[in-house]
């Protein structure tokens, strides 16, 4: 990742996201299409409401988002939801965070590394083979059978260090 691509992987203010959400949906749509699997108009908005936030977003936020737009709606109705997207790879869970991000490249299996600014919330995904080998060599090594890996890197973003660390996560 070179430097241009931490500020923009973070920028959280001068970057149109709509198009990131307007391509992610339509990946979605295809991936989903070509995999027979069914991209209800619910599971469609779940990712469209967790690909429009530029930070992690919780599932009983996403709760409280759709219940505003079509009235009560079941919690497990939502974890339905964020299940199905999980599964077919087009969401990662960040764990420490109890919350979820859109995947970047869904159509690639690849393991999440995830930067997640203490400062401001932002996270960004960071894809880098040469650490992919290194955990999967380490494990084979030790004769464990690794079946997934998500790392969590908590720092600053380029944002949050300019300031300080003044920033504070809402």
């Amino acid at each position: 990742m070179t430097e241009a691509d931490a500020v923009t992987a973070f920028d959280q203010h001068e970057h149109d996201h709509r198009k990131c959400v307007v391509d992610a949906l339509s990946v979605a749509e295809s991936m989903c299409e070509r995999e027979g699997a069914r991209l209800t108009p619910l599971r469609r908005r779940v990712l469209e409401l967790i690909w429009s936030r530029r930070k992690p977003v919780g599932a009983y936020e996403l709760l409280d988002e759709l219940s505003r737009e079509r009235g009560r709606v079941a919690p497990p109705t939502v974890y339905r939801a964020i299940e199905f997207l999980l599964d077919q790879g087009l969401i990662h869970r960040i764990e420490s965070l109890n919350a979820f991000v859109g995947c970047s490249e869904p159509r690639r299996p690849h393991a999440g590394y995830f930067l997640i600014c203490r400062g401001c919330g932002a996270t960004a995904e960071l894809k880098d083979r040469r650490i992919d080998g290194a955990i999967r060599a380490g494990a084979q090594r030790l004769g464990f059978r690794l079946e997934g890996q998500t790392v969590e890197l908590r720092g600053l973003c380029p944002a949050c260090a300019d300031e300080g660390g003044a920033r504070v996560a809402h």
